[in-house]
């Protein structure tokens, strides 16, 4: 077979050595997923603001897709709370009002989002989430984690109550305070507080009760669904229905209809930048989760092609009638330490969710919201690490301003701005911490041949030799900064008949760069002082070869420094002729 086959369609490569015993491990690991898949799916169809069925929808094709087409063995895609809280965000500026018109910018939104991700995939530009900075990213998705959780207040009380930003759910809140159900404040209370005991406490219990760590852990994992049934129980026994308790209610029963998204260009213009923000925030999240775990296991993944994996799923969401998806943190480590060997583990799952749509959605109509709003709120503060201002501040002060930024505009403004002032914010950290790139004056430590900072270590030095050691890549954000430090240091040097860029750390210099250093060159020399490099990288130097700058120049390109510290010390012969050194 061709190998771009094999590239676009990882299953081709796993398939081939699929075994009983895998198929039996990815079964496992499938039956514990959807134990743990099914209440999640319905809570985060709630956050989204969406039907509860299309939760199961949105995790029924998604992972058949990313079975086929995703590289990671362990990544289990469907609905993310971060993603379904960016998704109502998104749809509320619509300003929808029917179910089916909701529903179908879901399905619209989820659409793009594929197109975009596989588009990027094929284009190979997964790099660009590079640009975003860890501390940001863990930023928005704390200060998402808080509004998310707060969000959820108003089913644990069982008011109305709504809004897009921290301080609108605060007031909002306090207004309705008074219409709590105290039924209903008492489901969500134990809810919460039984999910949070299962989270930490119920594993060890069933182990000291003599039960294997298999068994315990499948317990354990299935503790949301023991908060489901429970309360579902109580509401119908007790017809907590009549009093003031709101239900989920009727969930269609049936496998995912065939859906198609809308093709109004006006609602396209509206989900556009949405679409693109939910696309870069589940990729970042998706592939770091994917990365740590293949990692564990000495696997690799292809981001490129996470990207068409990531895409395919959500258009497959979209044709199903659910809503934007990605890879979830714990449903993925979950499935990871249940013992998933391969992606056929998550299309496992989707049979699972499936026979779950076919048979048991009638017994979710007296399932209390604040179930599901305990479910999400156990969920997500586990996002929430607040030790990231900490870390950045006593690390670096520009990231922790990053930090703080983005999870006060988050809270404060929405998420939208939130997630578009990180991305924003990491682009411009990482062009500011390189516009001035670190340039050090180098002297030679005495005994050795090494190199090092005059500032930190005792050196020598050559008189009337000024070495600087370049510790960044040059290009057009900082090449102004170069020339003028080292003009600046030339003018307050006296005597000075050499100048020595080092460049070990150079990996690029862009034709902005080049430009600059020409002029230097031309400047330096009309003050009588010769300009040389020295460790010039390999791909800089085949550049720097392919333009008119090394027969310019006024000094020489030197292999190594301790040869140029040779060359130009007193004494030394320079030689009548000016020759250049291949680079490493």
């Amino acid at each position: 077979m061709p190998k771009a086959l094999f590239r676009y369609l990882p299953i081709l490569s796993w398939a081939r050595v699929y075994t009983r015993d895998t198929a039996t491990s990815d079964l496992v690991a499938a039956v514990i997923v959807t134990i743990m898949l099914i209440p999640q799916s319905l809570a985060y169809a709630l956050l989204a603001g969406l039907p509860p069925e299309m939760g199961l929808y949105a995790s029924i094709l998604p992972l058949v897709a990313y079975a086929i087409f995703g590289t990671s063995r362990a990544l289990a895609v469907g609905p993310v709370a971060v993603v379904s809280l960016m998704t109502a965000t998104a749809i509320g500026q619509l300003g929808l009002s029917t179910p089916g018109d909701i529903a179908l910018a879901a399905i619209t939104l989820a659409f793009l989002s594929g197109v975009f991700l596989t588009l990027i995939g094929i284009l190979k530009l997964g790099f660009l989430a590079n640009f975003l900075s860890h501390p940001v990213i863990a930023g928005f998705i704390t200060a998402s984690g808080v509004l998310i959780a707060a969000s959820q207040l108003k089913h644990i009380l069982g008011i109305d109550a709504g809004g897009h930003t921290l301080v609108e759910l605060g007031i909002s809140i306090a207004r309705h305070i008074e219409d709590t159900n105290p039924i209903t404040l008492g489901i969500g209370v134990s809810a919460t507080a039984f999910l949070f005991w299962v989270r930490k406490g119920l594993k060890p219990l069933l182990r000291k009760a003599g039960l294997g760590p298999r068994l315990a852990d499948i317990l354990a994992k299935a503790g949301p669904v023991a908060a489901v049934a429970v309360t579902t129980l109580a509401a119908w026994a007790f017809g907590l229905g009549e009093h003031g308790v709101r239900l989920v209610g009727a969930v269609p029963t049936g496998l995912p209809p065939l859906s198609a998204p809308s093709f109004d260009l006006s609602m396209w213009r509206t989900l556009l930048l949405p679409a693109v923000l939910i696309s870069i925030i589940g990729f970042v999240e998706s592939v770091s989760v994917a990365q740590t775990l293949a990692a564990k296991r000495r696997q690799r993944i292809d981001p490129d092609q996470e990207l068409i994996g990531l895409g395919t799923s959500n258009i497959a969401s979209a044709l199903s009638g659910g809503f934007p998806v990605t890879g979830g943190f714990s449903r993925s480590v979950v499935n990871f330490d249940a013992g998933a060997e391969t992606p056929a583990a998550g299309a496992y799952t989707a049979v699972g969710i499936a026979i779950a749509t076919l048979l048991l959605t009638p017994l979710l109509f007296f399932l209390p919201q604040a179930t599901l709003a305990a479910t999400i709120i156990v969920a997500v503060l586990s996002l929430v690490d607040l030790s990231i201002l900490k870390k950045t501040w006593e690390y670096s002060r520009v990231d922790f301003a990053a930090v703080s930024a983005t999870i006060v505009l988050t809270l404060l403004v929405g998420v939208e701005v939130g997630v578009s002032a990180g991305v924003l914010l990491s682009i411009v950290l990482h062009l500011y911490k390189t516009s001035k790139p670190h340039v050090a004056e180098v002297g030679l430590v005495p005994g050795t041949q090494h190199f090092r900072n005059v500032l930190r270590h005792k050196v020598d030095t050559l008189p009337g030799v000024l070495t600087l050691r370049v510790d960044e890549s040059l290009y057009f954000a900082n090449a102004r900064f170069l020339e003028d430090y080292v003009l600046g240091r030339v003018a307050d040097c006296e005597n000075l008949d050499h100048v020595v860029l080092m460049f070990p750390a150079v990996n690029e210099v862009d034709h902005s760069a080049l430009e600059t250093l020409e002029e230097l060159n031309r400047r330096l020399a009309e003050q009588g002082i010769t300009l040389h490099l020295t460790e010039v990288k390999g791909p800089v130097m085949d550049r720097l070869q392919r333009s008119h700058f090394l027969h310019d120049l006024s000094g020489r390109v030197f292999l190594s420094q301790y040869d140029a510290w040779c060359a130009l010390k007193p004494g030394a012969s320079e030689g009548a002729e000016k020759k250049g050194v291949a680079a490493q």
